[in-house]
């Protein structure tokens, strides 16, 4: 089946994407998935990592996403994203300090820190890090 897919990829505080794609890859919590137009309905929720998809002109995007839900439709895809970065728009070296700060907390060795929420703030880093290097996460 020919024709594109309405791709909208939004935060609480903003609208990160909203064009026509050609087909759309996501880092489904159970795995990866793509969706071309007509696929069949469905939800998900998703982990940390990377959306690609191909616009209507043929270039392969990406966008970093920390995790949220997606609804895929027969025309549409909406990510509903508890953040979200366009690979141009992600600032390496916050990202990099970002990773700094989560490695000094893992390293403390105290009842206090929270290792899972610094777990998950490495995690976001490096993938951050990996997309704006030009290594898809």
């Amino acid at each position: 089946m020919a024709g594109n897919i309405r791709l909208e990829v939004v935060t609480p505080q903003k609208e990160v994407v909203k064009e026509e794609a050609q087909i759309v890859v996501a880092p489904g919590t159970l795995g990866e998935f793509g969706v071309l137009i007509g696929h069949t309905p469905f939800m998900t929720s998703l982990k940390v990592g990377t959306i690609r998809y191909t616009d209507a002109q043929g270039q392969e995007r990406y966008v970093f996403v920390s995790g949220g839900f997606a609804e895929a439709l027969p025309s549409k895809v909406t990510v509903l994203a508890e953040s979200a970065e366009r690979r141009r728009d992600i600032d390496i070296d916050r990202a990099k300090a970002a990773m700094d700060r989560a490695q000094k907390r893992l390293d403390e060795k105290s009842e206090d820190i929270d290792y899972v929420r610094a777990k998950l703030a490495m995690m976001r880093a490096l993938h951050r890090i990996q997309l704006a290097e030009g290594r898809r996460s």
